[in-house]
């Protein structure tokens, strides 16, 4: 029985490509050189955060956040921003009486914007509000935690193996990699996804069946 599902943010719901370019003009760089670093950054396991590095060493994230700030420059998405297929989704997970959560490695900022979309979620969090970024165990503790039901009724949506669908399956959860994204389609091939995914979907849309079938209620 699938009683909650519980989404990634970055990629899953919320579309990246405007977040990025920012990144890219804030560094002064074409947006097509940044994404090509960011994609070769990833094909090799490294930390995301790397790529800021090839074009300013010493890049420190938090403090560059908060000088876009200053700058007038914040982070920033909205409706336009979420995927097409998020509303639709999680609207029909809500109608089948599923408790639908979203939870990824975001901003207290970003927190914020999620909150006044208004989306179909009967919780929201990040990492900062928990102070604990995927792929702690204490993270997905913390979501079995805030779920009502036990981890094996719970299914985890995320477009990363390593910070989405491994730590996830650790804590005992069902999980959905979802092919879209940067890391989505870099590393749709890695062996984990097929050993660790109980699902591989390329959007959101099937999700309502998928649940429908574990429930028996087609």
């Amino acid at each position: 029985m699938i009683s909650a599902v519980v989404f990634d943010v970055g990629e899953t719901l919320v579309d990246e490509t405007r977040e990025y370019g920012a990144w890219a003009d804030w560094l002064g760089v074409p947006r097509h050189t940044f994404a090509a670093v960011f994609g070769a950054v990833i094909a090799t396991g490294q930390d995301y955060r790397e790529a800021f590095q090839v074009f300013r060493p010493g890049f420190d994230l938090a403090d560059e956040r908060q000088a876009r700030a200053d700058a007038g420059q914040p982070e920033t998405y909205d409706e336009s921003d979420l995927y097409s297929d998020v509303r639709p989704a999680l609207s029909k997970l809500r109608e089948m009486d599923v408790w639908v959560g979203i939870v990824g490695n975001q901003t207290a900022r970003s927190g914020q914007i999620l909150r006044s979309l208004g989306l179909p979620a009967a919780f929201i969090a990040t990492s900062d509000d928990w102070r604990v970024e995927k792929p702690s165990p204490e993270f997905f503790a913390k979501v079995v935690e805030v779920a009502p039901c036990a981890a094996q009724q719970i299914i985890y949506v995320g477009d990363r193996i390593d910070n989405d669908v491994a730590p996830a399956k650790k804590a005992g959860m069902r999980t959905a990699y979802l092919q879209r994204g940067p890391w989505g389609w870099i590393l749709r091939n890695n062996q984990d996804v097929a050993d660790l995914s109980d699902w591989r979907i390329r959007d959101l849309a099937g999700l309502p069946e998928i649940v429908a079938a574990e429930n028996d209620l087609r």
